[in-house]
């Protein structure tokens, strides 16, 4: 049975775990040849090894995502290895947690050059070659955070804001050069994976922002994503990474054919307030 992606070929940034690596899965479930991309490269190896066992076609690169040399290097081999390219999800990204008049300019930066800078090179170098390969899809990774302010998140809702009206303005553009090529955003919002399990109870970050946010009640500063979500998520509970992974390979397949600068919202109600 033919997949809703058969025959394409996608490359999936900050691929190693989390969102990427559902993402990553998904896509070569329904027939996409997948490239994967993370600095993380045991992490790349293990989503490429999932893949594989599971009968879909992948490979990995190491990649950061704030050099321009890099993303040149690596969209190139992509091309030579697959013969183009038709689905980039630009997903790889950082949050950090702090108030904006205690945050370091180098956590500013840093945050900046991955979750923004790191989009617009994908794009600037990608676009190119999905046109070239006949068209396809980008999928930029937001977040709620690209909505809607958060105190302690500042310099992270920069970020994602930057990338929502980004992924608007780029639409606009391939929509007006006829390069059929669609660029749409994803914002997901409380989300279980291992970044949780990154971050230090206590002591700000994160996970301590994120509770003091959502007012949860004293001892209940935690980094399971399911007790945040329990006050911050009108369902009431944290997303999984297939949650977003299904909203990427709509958007990566003709069955969004007629959707180009929209934005994805899966956040399990969190913006409906």
């Amino acid at each position: 049975m033919m997949g809703r992606v058969s025959g394409k070929v996608a490359l999936v940034t900050g691929a190693a775990s989390g969102i990427g690596r559902g993402a990553a899965v998904a896509l070569a479930a329904e027939g996409a040849k997948v490239a994967v991309t993370d600095v993380d490269e045991a992490g790349l190896k293990e989503t490429v090894e999932i893949i594989r066992k599971a009968g879909g076609t992948a490979s990995s690169h190491k990649h950061d995502v704030t050099s321009e040399e890099r993303w040149q290097e690596v969209v190139a081999a992509v091309k030579n290895e697959f013969g183009g390219l038709h689905i980039l999800v630009n997903n790889a990204g950082i949050g950090i947690g702090a108030s904006i008049f205690e945050m370091s300019y180098e956590d500013w930066s840093r945050q900046q050059a991955i979750n923004v800078d790191g989009v617009f090179f994908g794009v600037k170098h990608g676009i190119p070659v999905i046109a070239a390969s006949g068209g396809g899809s980008v999928i930029n990774i937001s977040s709620v955070a690209g909505l809607q302010g958060a105190p302690g998140l500042a310099g992270y809702c920069a970020t994602k804001g930057a990338v929502r009206l980004f992924t608007k303005a780029v639409a606009l553009e391939c929509a007006q050069a006829q390069m059929n090529v669609r660029v749409n955003s994803v914002h997901p919002g409380i989300i279980d994976t291992a970044i949780w399990q990154k971050i230090p109870q206590g002591g700000g970050g994160v996970g301590a922002v994120a509770s003091s946010v959502l007012q949860l009640p004293e001892g209940a500063n935690t980094i399971d994503p399911n007790a945040i979500a329990t006050v911050g998520a009108p369902l009431g509970y944290a997303g999984l990474p297939a949650d977003i992974a299904a909203g990427i390979v709509f958007l990566a397949s003709d069955e969004s054919r007629y959707m180009t600068g929209s934005e994805l919202v899966i956040d399990g109600g969190m913006t409906a307030r």
